[in-house]
């Protein structure tokens, strides 16, 4: 009789039952989740014609000969927000040459009203 009641047992085990429809929300969500993710890297706000080229300078900095060039000012005065890279752009003199005419400017602590200097 043990035999039969464990006969009895696997073949209960074994019988087959009925799936459920909930199984395949996991792979529903995982594609879901991969889309939303795509979704927001693709519009992320990056703008690839500020992005710098390869020689280190965008596009909007550089002079191409035929446009109209800004005038060479002497000094900046600097607005809230800005930065190195973002006075450089607005006035096309290299970062570098910024701080070569400016030694004693702090590039972390630049404050609103403050003249920088852009040529000798």
């Amino acid at each position: 009789m043990a035999a039969g009641a464990l006969a009895a047992t696997i073949g209960a085990a074994m019988a087959p039952r009925p799936r459920s429809s909930l199984r395949l929300l996991a792979p529903a969500a995982l594609v879901a989740s991969l889309i939303a993710f795509a979704v927001v890297i693709g519009s992320s706000g990056v703008d690839e014609s500020a992005r710098p080229n390869a020689a280190g300078a965008s596009d909007s900095t550089r002079s191409s000969g035929g446009g109209a060039q800004r005038p060479a000012r002497r000094a900046y005065t600097v607005r809230p927000g800005d930065t190195l890279v973002s006075i450089s752009r607005k006035t096309g003199v290299p970062v570098t040459r910024i701080e070569e005419l400016n030694p004693e400017l702090d590039p972390q602590s630049l404050v609103a009203g403050q003249r920088i200097k852009l040529r000798e």
